[in-house]
Formats: C-alpha cells, sequence, structure tokens
C-alpha cells in the first residue's frame, strides 16, 4: 500500500512510525514532512494546507489511503476533496471538523445538548466584552479565540489589565487574524486536566489511553500557553469511573449531537477535559489527534493503526477489538529558546544518530530539517522525545536521560513534566 500524510510535525511523525508498523505498507509519503520525517517516509514539497497540491501527489503516487492530520486542512475541507477525487482517506470532513475550527459552533453545540462544560458567553464587539468582563468581576477569567490559533488562542486572564490586553490583543490587533472576529468568554474551571482521544467512525466510539498534557512554557505550570511542551500516559487522574462518567455525560453524547446536527464525525476526536468537583467538563474538542499527546499514545497502541483507520473509513469500528500495552510512556518536548515567542532556526541538533533517532527512547520530530547530512532546528517545538516503561516513573526516567544526550543551542524543555502525578 502506498499511504499519504499529510502535515509535517511530531504527531505526524508518530502516526507515520506507527504506520510503517503494518507489513502491507510499501511506501509513505508525507507533505511537507521535516528532516526527522525524511528519514521514514518520502517528503514532498506540498503545503499541509495546499488541497489541489495534495490532490495532485496522492494521484502521482496512487495513494490508497490518505492520513489528514492537521487542524486546518481538517476545516479547509481536504477530506471533502480527497473523497471527491475517490481517495480513502482518514479524517473528518468539513461540516464535522467545525466542532473544532469554531468554538462558538462547539460550546453552542454543548449547550443545546446538555454536554457539561464551563458557562460562557460570545461577543464580536471589544468593548462589549470588556463590559462584560468589567461587570461579571470575577478572576481568573478564561477568553478564547473562535478559531484555529495554533493551540495559543487560549488567554486565562487574572485582572481586569489582563483581560483587557488579551481582548485588545484578539480582537483588535488580530494577533490571531481572523480567528479573533469572535471571542468565547468562559468561566475559570479547576481540577486535573485530562485529554482523551477517541477513534470514531460516527456509529462506534473507541477511545485511546489518557494522557495528560503539559501547555505552559516553563516549570510549575508558569509563562504562556504553547502547543504543548509534553505529556504522560496514561493520566492517573483518569480512573475507570471518570471513564465511565465521561463516556456516558460526553462522548456519546457528542457524536449523537453532531449526528444529529447533520455532521456525522469520522477520524480522531479529541476531548480535553476537566475533572472539576461536579464532574468531567469539557474545555475544548479538536477534530484529529492532539500534539504532543499523540507521542505517548501511540506506542501504547497494540492493535495496527492502519487497520483501525480503514475500519473508521469502512464505518467497521465496532467490528475491532483495539487493545492497549500495560506500562506507561512520557514525552519531553525540546524546543527553540524564545518559543513560544520568537525564535532562531537552523541550528544544528547534536547526539542523533543518522536516522534522527537515539538508542533508549524514540524521538519524534516536530520542526526539524535535514540539511547537508545534518539534523537543524527550524521551528519552536523542536523533538518530542519519548519513551515507555513499566511505570510512569521509569519511562520519565528513559526520556530525561534521552534529553540529557542531545543538544543544540539554545535548547528549552520542562524539567517537570509528569510531577503532578505524583
Amino acid at each position: 500500500m502506498n499511504i499519504v500524510v499529510v502535515g509535517g510535525g511530531g504527531r505526524e511523525h508518530a502516526i507515520i512510525r506507527k504506520l510503517k508498523e503494518n507489513p502491507s505498507v510499501e511506501a509513505i509519503h508525507a507533505c511537507p514532512g521535516n528532516g526527522g520525517i525524511s528519514c521514514d517516509a518520502v517528503c514532498h514539497d506540498v503545503a499541509a494546507t495546499d488541497i489541489d497540491g495534495v490532490a495532485a501527489l496522492c494521484k502521482e503516487v496512487k495513494a490508497d489511503f490518505v492520513v489528514v492530520t492537521p487542524d486546518d486542512p481538517l476545516v479547509l475541507g481536504m477530506v471533502d476533496a480527497l473523497n471527491a477525487a475517490g481517495f480513502r482517506t482518514f479524517g473528518p470532513n468539513k461540516a464535522a471538523a467545525i466542532i473544532e475550527g469554531s468554538k462558538v459552533f462547539s460550546k453552542d453545540l454543548m449547550k443545546r445538548y446538555d454536554i457539561p462544560t464551563a458557562g460562557y458567553e460570545i461577543f464580536d464587539d471589544p468593548t462589549e466584552a470588556l463590559r462584560y468582563i468589567e461587570q461579571n468581576d470575577t478572576y481568573p477569567i478564561v477568553i478564547k479565540a473562535d478559531g484555529l490559533a495554533l493551540g495559543k488562542g487560549v488567554i486565562i486572564a487574572k485582572s481586569y489589565e489582563e483581560a483587557k490586553d488579551g481582548i485588545h490583543s484578539i480582537m483588535e490587533d488580530k494577533i490571531f487574524g481572523a480567528s479573533g472576529n469572535h471571542v468565547v468568554i468562559e468561566e475559570f474551571l479547576t481540577g486535573p486536566e485530562v485529554s482523551v482521544l477517541c477513534f470514531t467512525d460516527s456509529k462506534t466510539i473507541r477511545t485511546m489511553v489518557s494522557s495528560m498534557d503539559h501547555k505552559r512554557v516553563y516549570d510549575n505550570d508558569e509563562g504562556p500557553n504553547t502547543g504543548g511542551m509534553g505529556t504522560i500516559s496514561p493520566n492517573p487522574f483518569y480512573t475507570p469511573e471518570v471513564e465511565e462518567e465521561c463516556m456516558r455525560k460526553i462522548f456519546l453524547p457528542t457524536i449523537e449531537a453532531m449526528n444529529k446536527e447533520g455532521r456525522p464525525f469520522k477520524g480522531c476526536l479529541y476531548f480535553g477535559l476537566m475533572l472539576t468537583q461536579k464532574g468531567p467538563y469539557v474545555i475544548e474538542y479538536n477534530c484529529r489527534f492532539g500534539d504532543p499527546e499523540t507521542q505517548v499514545v501511540l506506542p501504547l497502541l497494540q492493535t495496527d493503526l492502519l487497520t483501525i483507520m480503514e475500519a473508521v473509513y469502512d464505518e467497521k469500528l465496532s467490528e475491532l477489538d483495539i487493545q492497549w500495552k500495560n506500562g506507561a510512556s512520557a514525552c519531553v518536548v525540546m524546543a527553540s529558546g524564545g518559543y513560544p515567542k520568537s525564535y532562531p532556526k537552523g541550528i544544528e541538533i547534536t547526539g542523533l544518530d543518522e536516522n534522527g533517532q537515539l538508542d533508549g527512547a524514540v524521538i519524534y520530530h516536530a520542526g526539524t530539517k535535514a540539511e547537508d547530512g545534518r539534523i537543524k532546528t527550524a521551528g519552536g517545538r523542536v523533538l518530542g522525545v519519548t519513551a515507555v516503561g513499566d511505570s510512569l516513573q521509569q519511562a520519565l526516567d528513559k526520556a530525561y536521560e534521552a534529553v540529557g544526550k542531545i543538544h543544540f543551542d539554545g535548547a528549552h524543555y520542562r524539567k517537570d513534566i509528569g510531577k503532578k502525578s505524583f
């Protein structure tokens, strides 16, 4: 089989390495891929958002199956275009991808179908938004850009001044472009956070092993939000009792709600949850595999990934028994100095072998490029250093040992990944 994977980050690298385990896979093509992915797949200089370019590539390589992983091409309707061109594809269509593409849509969906989520109001006028915040006078308060924002479109304001700055930057300075035309202002929830990814063919839902993301750039959850600085799996706060409650109150109702809305969801649906004193609440939906959650979840998957993805496309997920390994996994993200703000690129990475890997861990490349026989930095989040162990502590020890062997100037990583679990 010839497989095409759309995207070029650590999540895509994890998916590609898992797909390679299927003996029927002859070749994997990535667009655009990255320096590390080039050791596992044929990379093509086609942007992940170039719908026509990706469709043309799929025809050229005679793709048997296409996996569309990033949020933006899904929201733009790439799956619709590929299906129309006759390609079997994993990922939701445009109508379903709106569950991530618009916070306004997803919050209203939860309200309509009684899916537990934080109280909220929606605004398209910055003056009205600030008036509401001032009258509400309760902090912290959460401000979210309506559309896609690279996982960074959430501001937790601890004062009116911070809220004012947040509204100004999102709605007036347009730091996230048109994604900031509307904002959702919602109450601040407290409790352990849990990420749960699910396979669904719109009829059946199969949850993956849970995980815990670490969004803030610095230790002790300080500093600005990032796309994710590290993850562990499974999440120790996600007990069988919590899982049962989530399935009953959140997972199944969401799939049913999307069906009732005429937007059946097929692909990977991500639930970002907060375990509050009142029970689990939805913080956000994503219409795709999370990053870096994928990097810790897929190493624990025993069942063949391509088989699952094909079952989702064929709406035969109910026929599969998906198995997971015992033990735990941990991923520590090594980022460029300055991330999530401005940072240098093109810095050589040492400590990796010629395949961009390292004994004792799996290195998922996120922001790298291969140049002159060397691996160099090419993004904010550079590497996801991942290890599996019999226990979480063992997985963390292995991951951090591997981090210590890798070097690039200005490298930054959190030293407290998984600490909240002990």
